[in-house]
């Protein structure tokens, strides 16, 4: 018997560097009556979508996917899961940047000249978004960044190959250990990517096996899977900052940006030490000059935590529009937990 062919619509986008690729069509609806809970499906019964985009031979690990759902908050226009090398965050600010310039390519938003507002609904729940149409290009995004906040400051560890390393840990949609590049004797440049990933590496597994973090309303999330180099900071003007910056996902991966939950930890990390105030801006600048635009907004206090409230700002960019053709004979390609939400293996 013939295989039917099996399909994916996609539109490649980067923001900063980072690739997400927004998956537009060809899957089933997924059960659940949130986005979360239709993450947590994807994560426990489909997780051959993740694979296969993120694999040989249709992706590498670098990138990242989006999966737009419909929306279960009713001010939400769309929803999006969002997949990466290291499992299902609830919650990233380039795949937010470049959904939301997605939702506005395909015309799930209409466009319109100037600044307009819409929500979209992550696992992490409802984010606002402001964006920026000129000659009908989006010309930048703004989404909320997740409420953040410091869990460690200042701890030190030993690891074996570099020796004793301090650093402090952030909340910001994930867990990340923030560390000082200088004092590890970076100058975070794209030339030092490679040993950044393997310090990076050794960093976080040490971390790993000593100890695990508890959010304050999620409880345990998993293992720490972020870290973030952190360069010396400029003081641009009386409330503009600037500092070079690189985020590590485990295990291996250098991200093309400086990622927005990267930036928001910054702010956190800023607003702990007493160094910024609401209304400053923190640029973060990549290894591949690309930055994103941090604004602390504001603070509240949430038990023992003081959290910061922030948005990041920045451009995305289409790279293709395409037509993924899944042919689950290829030998490179493993079609297990996958076939079963394909629209295309399942005809009306």
């Amino acid at each position: 018997m013939m295989q039917p062919e099996l399909n994916l619509q996609l539109m490649d986008t980067h923001a900063g560097g980072d690739v997400s690729r927004i998956v537009t069509g060809g899957i089933c609806a997924i059960p659940g009556d949130t986005v979360r809970a239709q993450m947590e499906y994807l994560r426990d019964d489909a997780d051959g979508l993740r694979r296969l985009l993120l694999h040989e031979p249709y992706g590498i690990p670098e990138m990242s996917v989006d999966l737009l759902v419909p929306p279960s908050d009713p001010e939400a226009v769309a929803g999006y899961i969002i997949m990466e090398v290291m499992g299902y965050p609830i919650y990233s600010g380039s795949n937010t940047i470049c959904t939301a310039t997605a939702v506005l390519e395909t015309g799930i938003v209409t466009k319109r000249e100037g600044w307009q507002s819409f929500a979209l609904e992550a696992p992490a729940g409802l984010v606002h978004i402001d964006a920026l149409v000129r000659d009908n290009v989006v010309e930048a995004i703004t989404c909320e960044g997740l409420p953040s906040y410091i869990d460690t400051y200042r701890a030190t560890i030993h690891v074996p190959s570099i020796g004793n390393v301090t650093y402090s840990v952030a909340y910001s949609g994930g867990f990340y250990a923030l560390v000082d590049a200088t004092s590890l004797g970076f100058s975070l440049t794209l030339d030092e990517e490679r040993r950044l990933s393997e310090c990076a590496y050794h960093i976080t597994e040490a971390i790993q096996a000593e100890r695990g973090f508890s959010h304050y309303t999620l409880g345990d999330v998993g293992p720490l899977p972020f870290l973030h180099f952190m360069g010396p900071v400029e003081h641009l003007s009386d409330h503009s900052y600037r500092s070079r910056s690189a985020t590590y996902v485990h295990p291996g991966v250098i991200c093309r940006s400086t990622t927005g939950t990267g930036t928001s930890a910054r702010l956190a990390l800023m607003h702990y030490e007493g160094t910024i105030s609401p209304g400053d801006r923190l640029e973060t600048v990549s290894l591949r000059e690309t930055g994103f635009i941090g604004e602390f907004t504001g603070v509240r206090q949430e038990g023992d935590h003081q959290v910061v409230e922030n948005t990041i700002t920045g451009k995305s960019y289409v790279l293709n529009r395409a037509e993924i053709i899944v042919n689950c004979e290829d030998p490179m390609v493993d079609c297990g937990g996958l076939t079963h939400i394909l629209t295309s293996a399942h005809p009306e």
